[in-house]
Formats: structure tokens, C-alpha cells, sequence
């Protein structure tokens, strides 16, 4: 009996992270370059370093690990000259203010108020020598492979200045990891070196790769898991009370 409640416990507190997993993906339905995620379970025997040592029925499941989905998420287009979508594979990176860098899907971007090219949240975007500063009073056009090119707004309109060249990397996917702030990075301390086969469009941004439908689904199943789970505790608990009315009648 204590079998079933070693498994029906770990498997209810895992699932309830998988829900919430579940929601947060939800939640960034329409949060742009966003990449939906999945726990993982499995199960693993209980380790113990008393004697005597834990029987091999007794198990826990647990989240083995937290899987992203990578794949591409549909293009909008805005029309916007600052609105970069990465085509296929390949990232966008940032400079964090700590000098490492962060990898993003999220295309939006804008100027500070000292012309520096950055994302929504104020990091600057990493360009080839650092971040990129555009000059005042400048029209910006980016090419398919990152190029920022100005058109000076007054004087000689005509004149089209390359300025930098947004860093645009594709490193392997299983070395990168989720921060909490949303970001990737490599798992291992540096930084991937850019991809010249990477490209994006310019007025366009990528979508959320989120299925609405598959994790409502996955959300109701999850929920009638959670609770076959509780009901196998409580059948636990019931038959414990029957056994201990059988020992204390004898």
C-alpha cells in the first residue's frame, strides 16, 4: 500500500508543475518569439543511506527534465522598419549588463534615447563590434543577413551608410537553456559565434509557437490525471483504516 502512495504522491505534485507549465504556455499565446515548454517525468527509485535500505517497489516520479519547442512560429507582418523576424532556425543576440550574452526569438525592438538599437526591455541587441547606435534624424532599413543601414533624414538623402550589422547566431539547440527572464543561453559559460546563413525579414515578427488547442487539451488531461491520482490516495487511506479496524478487532 505504501507503493501506491509513493507513486500516486510524487505523480499528483509532478503533474500540478506540468499544469502550471501548461498555463504558462497559455499565457504567451500571443507573446512574440515566445517557445513552448514541457516537463518531462519519469520515474526513479527511492535512494536511501540508512539501513536497511528502501525496497525496490517504492518509487518517485519526478521531473526529469524541461523541454522547450524550438520550432518556428508563424510571421506577421507589421510594416514596422524596426519589427525583425529570424526565418527558420537561428536567434537574435543581446548584450546583458553583465557583458554575457542572451538569445531571443522576440524581434521587436526599438531606439533608446541615446539612438542605441535595443529590445522592448532595454537590452541593447548585440551588434559586430557591440551594441548598435543609430545617428539622429535617420531613416533604418535591416537586410536579410542583419545589416543596419541609415538614410540620413536631412542633407544628402541619397546617401545609404551601413552602421552594424545585428549579431544573428544558430547554436545547437541542446545547448541552450531558459533563464527566468525568458531568454537563452548557453548552458556552458560563452558565446555561439554568428551564423552567416541566418536571416530575417524586416517588418515582420514571429508569433508565439503555441498551440492553443493541443494544451487546452493537454491541460484537461492533466486535470483528470491530478485527480485519478487523488482518488488512488484516498483509496490508500481507506484501506488503511479497514486493515487497522481488521488488527485492532483481533
Amino acid at each position: 500500500m505504501d507503493r501506491l502512495i509513493y507513486t500516486a504522491m510524487s505523480g499528483a505534485s509532478q503533474t500540478m508543475n506540468r499544469q502550471a507549465a501548461v498555463a504558462h504556455n497559455l499565457a504567451n499565446v500571443s507573446s512574440t518569439g515566445y517557445r513552448a515548454e514541457e516537463h518531462r517525468l519519469r520515474a526513479v527509485q527511492v535512494q536511501t543511506h540508512n539501513a536497511p535500505a528502501a525496497l525496490p517497489t517504492r518509487a518517485f516520479a519526478v521531473d526529469a527534465s524541461t523541454h522547450t519547442d524550438f520550432s518556428s512560429g508563424p510571421l506577421q507582418y507589421t510594416g514596422r522598419n524596426l519589427d525583425l523576424a529570424v526565418e527558420g532556425k537561428g536567434w537574435i543576440a543581446l548584450s546583458l549588463p553583465d557583458g554575457t550574452e542572451a538569445y531571443t526569438r522576440n524581434g521587436n525592438l526599438e531606439l533608446n534615447v541615446n539612438g542605441v538599437l535595443q529590445t522592448r526591455g532595454g537590452i541593447p541587441v548585440m551588434g559586430d563590434g557591440g551594441p548598435i547606435s543609430v545617428p539622429p534624424d535617420s531613416k533604418i532599413a535591416v537586410g536579410k543577413d542583419g545589416t543596419v543601414s541609415v538614410i540620413p533624414e536631412t542633407g544628402a538623402q541619397n546617401t545609404v551608410n551601413a552602421i552594424g550589422r545585428v549579431k544573428l547566431v544558430n547554436p545547437p539547440e541542446e545547448t541552450l537553456v531558459r533563464g527566468g527572464d525568458g531568454l537563452f543561453r548557453l548552458k556552458e559559460e560563452g558565446a555561439s559565434p554568428p551564423d552567416e546563413k541566418v536571416s530575417v525579414a524586416n517588418g515582420y515578427l514571429e508569433n508565439s509557437n503555441v498551440n492553443p488547442v493541443d494544451q487546452m487539451v493537454s491541460m484537461i488531461s492533466l486535470a483528470r490525471q491530478f485527480e485519478m491520482q487523488m482518488r488512488m490516495l484516498s483509496s490508500a487511506e481507506q484501506n488503511d483504516r479497514a486493515a487497522t479496524q481488521v488488527i485492532s478487532s483481533r
